[in-house]
């Protein structure tokens, strides 16, 4: 068995199932949200999709970390820790992600302000997914 094809794996299922787990707390929170304004007579803003789907792109992230690590000349272990470490860092801030969406959907709903500073937020926990996938990629060079 090959280290490295378990660290692929590690990268995109765990990217993806911190997507999963981000998209559908931003959702249940955005379902929330619109219900609240249907019953209160106010329109409910659309925008709550974007929040909803922004966990979504740490899927890519790790889809591309996979592809990193398997063109990478380096050492099996080093590519099965990219992997699990990347992964999980890539998987939690999706997480952490559809979190702040959520509150934000709510904030949303209630308020019907903020919309750019919600996602300023979104945008700087979006940040960690990139930094891990660059300093992975960084770290693979390095390593062959």
């Amino acid at each position: 068995m090959n280290l490295a094809f378990i660290g692929m794996a590690a990268a995109l299922g765990l990217s993806a199932a911190g997507s999963a787990f981000g998209a559908g707390f931003a959702g249940m929170s955005s379902v929330g949200a619109w219900k609240k304004c249907y019953a209160a007579g106010k329109p409910a803003p659309f925008i709550m999709i974007a929040f909803t789907g922004a966990p979504l792109t740490q899927t890519i992230y790790g889809f591309l970390l996979m592809n990193f690590i398997n063109s990478a000349n380096c050492d099996p272990g080093m590519a099965l820790g990219v992997g699990l470490f990347g992964g999980l860092a890539i998987g939690l801030s999706a997480l952490f992600q559809g979190r702040c969406a959520a509150a934000a959907s709510d904030a949303l709903g209630a308020t019907g302000k903020g919309t750019a500073n919600y996602f300023i937020v979104i945008g700087i926990v979006e940040t960690v997914a990139l930094f891990t996938l660059v300093f992975g990629l960084l770290l693979l060079n390095s390593a062959g």
